[in-house]
């Protein structure tokens, strides 16, 4: 959650290694679930899958349910990165009715948000406004900042999709907000995006440029730059800002934001 990858690495594979020694499988998965997000979060895909794999594998043969349900998000968004939109909903909603059978709301949550971001990154706006609203309306008692900062980022790229970059820019500011608390690079980067969307639909593409630079920048702080499957929003707005600037110009005030401090307040 702080964003220390490398630590991430070395402390979930030890574990992993120390609980197949042990032959405790339970602990197992505690180790390899992280590292299959770790690998999603550098692109390493064909890895990530391989872990979510071995995780469903060991818990089906514990009959652990929640831990079924988590798996197959994890499978059902890389299913999504990989564009398979039908494979990808599929998956997250298993994962959503075993999650609900059992009572694990996070879990619910999780499949949720996988739906929601599938019916996004394929063009449909208004289902995915639907699942975000309905994990906002019914799950904000077991909410997570983690969780509601991606939320909020997910309604300010609807808006901004929709050509309302007044609520795009609100939306991303109240993620703006959560993301500092968190202090984590890569929430704090995802906000600025959203907010260079933002401002490249009001027409300020300096500022665009200038925000992208730094939020790029915030991502290559903890060696996690955006792999080419999750780019599709910050290649939307470049283009918009580019095409406005000039190319030179972006690429300029693109290297001004990559110099500023990773502080949501500095830019613009």
């Amino acid at each position: 959650m702080r964003g220390d990858l490398d630590t991430v690495g070395r402390d979930a594979s030890r574990a992993v290694a120390l609980f197949r020694e042990l032959g405790d499988q339970w602990g197992e998965l505690q180790g390899i679930a992280p590292l299959a997000v770790l690998a999603e979060i550098k692109g390493e895909y064909d890895e990530a899958a391989r872990r979510q794999h071995e995780g469903l594998r060991i818990a089906r043969e514990l009959g652990l349910e929640a831990e079924v349900a988590a798996r197959l998000s994890g499978l059902g968004r890389l299913a999504l990165l990989a564009r398979d939109w039908e494979r990808a909903r599929e998956l997250h909603e298993e994962a959503r009715r075993r999650a609900a059978a059992q009572g694990y709301r996070y879990g619910e949550i999780h499949a949720e948000m996988g739906l929601a971001l599938g019916a996004r990154r394929s063009g449909d706006l208004a289902a995915a406004e639907s699942y975000l609203l309905r994990i906002r309306d019914r799950h904000a008692d077991v909410s997570s900042p983690a969780g509601d900062h991606l939320l909020h980022a997910e309604l300010g790229f609807i808006a901004e999709l929709r050509g309302d970059a007044h609520r795009a820019e609100a939306e991303h500011r109240h993620g703006l907000a959560i993301a500092r608390q968190l202090a984590e690079p890569r929430a704090l980067a995802l906000s600025l995006e959203g907010l260079a969307g933002a401002a490249a639909l009001a027409g300020d593409a300096e500022r665009a440029a200038l925000i992208l630079g730094t939020a790029d920048a915030a991502r290559r702080s903890v060696g996690a730059p955006l792999p080419p499957a999750e780019r599709g929003d910050v290649d939307r707005i470049t283009a918009v800002a580019s095409a406005s600037l000039g190319p030179a110009a972006f690429a300029h005030a693109f290297e001004r934001g990559a110099q500023l401090p990773a502080d949501p307040r500095q830019p613009g």
